[in-house]
């Protein structure tokens, strides 16, 4: 046995000690959505990143399983303290979610969201100018509104539409404790009914990246001997979002075909007033493993309907080929008409439509019941209400994406993963279901001496976090007007003392 076997099946052993890792062999399943997510997936779209779709969910919400729950997520690798140009949707954009409710590889309605900026005053450069208690108040400085609007579409035009929603508030993004001490308030002031069927509800906002996964999988598969496995990257980052909840029997074809499919677009408006598709996102990770460098901006140009043109990297994968030639895992033969079922047609007797055109879209049975104990390896262990049968938030792609990938679906047992099994936030139990997004407090602070911070002279932040936020607490209190004119008195004493000169 080779070293880097060693190292490999001593992660795996680890990971299953552990309870991480077990994966029971399920005849039928692959990754519907079968690779982690769309985080910087293409050239054009990793500079333009607030139209870049990183991922897309589907499910039968699990506290109302008359309804479907779906989410958009854009705009990656937020870092939560990045002000004072804190995070938006862009303006210039249609952020559509496409359902093909009868396989034929086109959409039959598109939901389609657009945003508008608000300033109450340009003449600060403060994102808030004070405690933020509701989305209505005079101290969210900067904000934003979204209309929504139901296209309903025949051969890809439009037959019919309505509006939704108009000037509905988007949550802001979470500057920190002090600016915004209940952030969770601002969250459910942004949760709206919509007049959509009957029972329809939107969010729009920012929110904690549900993903989770070690991404150092880009570092040769983990450093190449597995060194580099365990840390989930996107912990601590926000995307923004955007959920709607809408009754089922209002998407779906009908009772006798309660598969459909979802994908998400995005158009960017051109200086001539044109719009350009941008992003396109269905399954995660799709465009960052499965599609080669060369066609990535392609196919984030393209339709579900033509991607024909893509079956070649399906039936011949990479990554199971670099697996091999670094871990020397002997990959499956080609070409791999399981991945195909998987990517493109959705699998037979689970959530494959009749007469299926090939398309990649995320495809979502809406008649299984939800799971009141998810398995986060979903139809992989015997959960077919999870992934590839749509995404839950709490689905791990990534471990059940690898071990597709490995053969899983023709009998090659095998329990790869990145040993992260969960998300770094409890998910809601309720609409939009997403964890809060982590605020720029949450930052944590540089250890310094007892004393010493910028308030007296230091070169950094206070001596712990929980300093720093009693002063906030203080001053949002009303009492820091007080602490803050007695240092300023002391420090004007010190001035006129002259400079002191410190002994090492």
């Amino acid at each position: 046995m080779t070293a880097i076997t060693k190292s490999l099946a001593a992660l795996v052993s680890c990971a299953l000690a552990a309870g991480g890792l077990t994966a029971a062999g399920v005849a039928v399943l692959q990754p519907g959505t079968a690779q982690a997510s769309s985080h910087r997936e293409a050239p054009l779209i990793s500079g333009q990143p607030q139209y870049d779709a990183t991922d897309v969910y589907a499910f039968v919400s699990p506290d109302k399983p008359d309804t479907t729950t779906m989410v958009v997520n854009v705009l990656p690798f937020q870092d939560p303290a990045g002000g004072p140009n804190f995070y938006k949707f862009a303006h210039d954009a249609r952020y559509d979610l496409h359902v093909d409710n009868d396989g034929d590889g086109q959409g039959d309605l598109l939901f389609r969201w657009t945003f508008k900026d608000h300033l109450k005053n340009g003449d600060t450069f403060l994102y808030n100018t004070g405690p933020v208690n509701s989305i209505e108040d005079a101290t969210l400085n900067f904000t934003q509104t979204y209309d929504l609007e139901v296209i309903k579409l025949k051969h890809q035009k439009a037959v019919a539409r309505a509006k939704l929603g108009s000037d509905l508030p988007v949550a802001p993004s979470n500057v920190g404790k002090a600016s915004m001490p209940d952030y969770s308030k601002l969250r459910d002031q942004s949760v709206r009914k919509i007049g959509y069927s009957g029972g329809s509800t939107a969010f729009a906002g920012q929110a904690d990246d549900p993903f989770f996964l070690d991404l150092r999988v880009f570092d040769l598969l983990y450093g190449g001997d597995m060194s580099e496995v365990g840390n989930d990257t996107l912990k601590g980052y926000n995307v923004q979002s955007m959920a709607l909840q809408v009754p089922t029997s209002a998407l779906t074809e009908s009772k006798d075909q309660p598969v459909i499919g979802v994908w998400a677009t995005t158009h960017r408006q051109t200086a001539d007033g044109d719009w350009t598709q941008v992003s396109r996102l269905g399954s995660p990770l799709v465009n960052e493993v499965v599609i080669p460098r060369k066609d990535k901006d392609k196919f984030n140009a393209s339709s579900p309907w033509d991607d024909g043109q893509f079956l070649k990297f399906v039936q011949e994968p990479e990554l199971p080929k670099l697996i091999e030639q670094i871990y020397k895992i002997k990959a499956p033969d080609t070409p791999r008409d399981d991945l195909v079922q998987a990517f493109l047609t959705g699998v037979p007797k689970l959530n494959q439509p009749p007469n299926v055109r090939p398309a990649e879209e995320l495809r979502l049975n809406t008649s299984i019941e939800p799971n009141g104990s998810p398995k986060r390896l979903g139809v992989l262990d015997g959960d077919n209400a999870g992934f590839p049968n749509g995404r839950r938030l709490s689905d791990d792609v990534l471990d059940i994406a690898l071990q597709a990938m490995e053969g899983e679906l023709l009998g090659k047992k095998n329990d790869l993963g990145d040993a992260v099994d969960e998300n770094d936030q409890k998910f809601g139990g309720s609409f939009p279901y997403l964890a809060l997004p982590s605020s720029g407090s949450d930052a944590k602070a540089v250890s310094k001496s007892a004393g010493q911070s910028l308030l007296n002279g230091g070169s950094g932040v206070g001596s712990s976090s929980d300093d720093n936020m009693l002063l906030a607490g203080s001053a949002a209190a009303g009492g820091g007007a007080v602490l803050l004119l007695g240092l300023g008195f002391l420090w004007m004493r010190s001035r006129r003392r002259g400079p002191r000169v410190r002994r090492h």
